[in-house]
């Protein structure tokens, strides 16, 4: 089973399949948004204390502050998935 996990910024990480937008965190309406989520208790802080540059938003209607810029996470959220490579078996009979 795999799981598409975005990284955020400052080792935080969001579950990929549950973002519905990305937006940058500079505007009225975001600011908003941000404002409404942290008295709903939906905020969830990922800056490590750094400048916010963008606000994820889920499915679930919580929103995630990121110090990276909004390119930045919609290059991680549409990049592919590296290739696996499978390692032998150790115990496997050559």
């Amino acid at each position: 089973m795999t799981f598409d996990i975005l990284n955020v910024g400052a080792g935080n990480f969001v579950a990929g399949a549950r973002v519905v937008a990305v937006v940058r965190a500079d505007s009225s309406p975001v600011r908003r948004m941000v404002e409404a989520a942290e008295k709903a208790g939906r905020l969830v802080d990922a800056t490590g204390g750094r400048r916010t540059r963008s606000v994820v938003v889920t499915d679930s209607h919580h929103v995630v502050l990121s110090n990276l810029m909004p390119q930045t996470l919609g290059d991680r959220l549409a990049a592919p998935e590296p290739p696996r490579v499978e390692e032998p078996d150790a115990d496997a009979a050559p």
